[in-house]
Parts: C-alpha cells; structure tokens; sequence
C-alpha cells in the first residue's frame, strides 16, 4: 500500500508499514533490515515526531506483503534491540509524508 492509501485510512500508522509503504514507491526491498534501520535513523536525525511502540504481529496473523511475513521482519528487528530497529507510531501529516519521501539509500 502506497504512503497516499495508508494516509487516506489512518492518521496515525506504525513505522513498518510507512516503511513497506515507502519501500513500494521507491522500489527499495523492504524485507531488508538493514535497510529499515537506516530509514529510521534518517527519520530520527531529521527529528520526525515518533513515539515508539511495541508492534506485535500475532501468530495466527497472515499479515503479509509481497509474499514476505510483517511478522517475521518485526521479529528480526526485535532482536537487534535498538533505536534504530523499534517500531514507532507516526502521524501521517503534510510534513511527515514529505520527510518520509525524502529518504533515499
């Protein structure tokens, strides 16, 4: 789902669906980590307004995106237990979505 659709539904939307959405408009692997990590460490150095938050994606949870399991990335970022690899909640406003664009690799 693109940033625009998330947008259009919720105000508030966790970091790694901004983060697949994202991902989607500028054709970036969101499987990856690393990649993750990086988007949140921009996000963080351009002081986006982020509160963090815990994110768990049920077992039964078939929540999945491009044949790829949200639960299995959150629970590989868990692991890393840093700034950089938590979950946050971010408002989706003019401002936000503008930053979020900004990210490049």
């Amino acid at each position: 789902m693109s940033l625009d659709e998330i947008r259009k539904k919720v105000l508030y939307q966790n970091s790694i669906e901004v983060w697949i959405g994202i991902s989607k408009e500028k054709n970036i692997d969101w499987v990856d980590t690393e990649n993750y990590k990086k988007f949140i460490a921009f996000l963080l150095k351009n002081n986006l307004n982020m509160k963090q938050m815990s994110i768990c994606f049920d077992e039964s949870d078939k929540a999945s995106e491009g044949g790829h399991s949200k639960k299995v990335f959150a629970n590989k970022l868990a692991a890393f237990n840093d700034e950089n690899s938590s979950c946050y909640s971010i408002k989706l406003n003019d401002s936000a979505i503008e930053l979020i664009r900004k990210f490049d690799l």
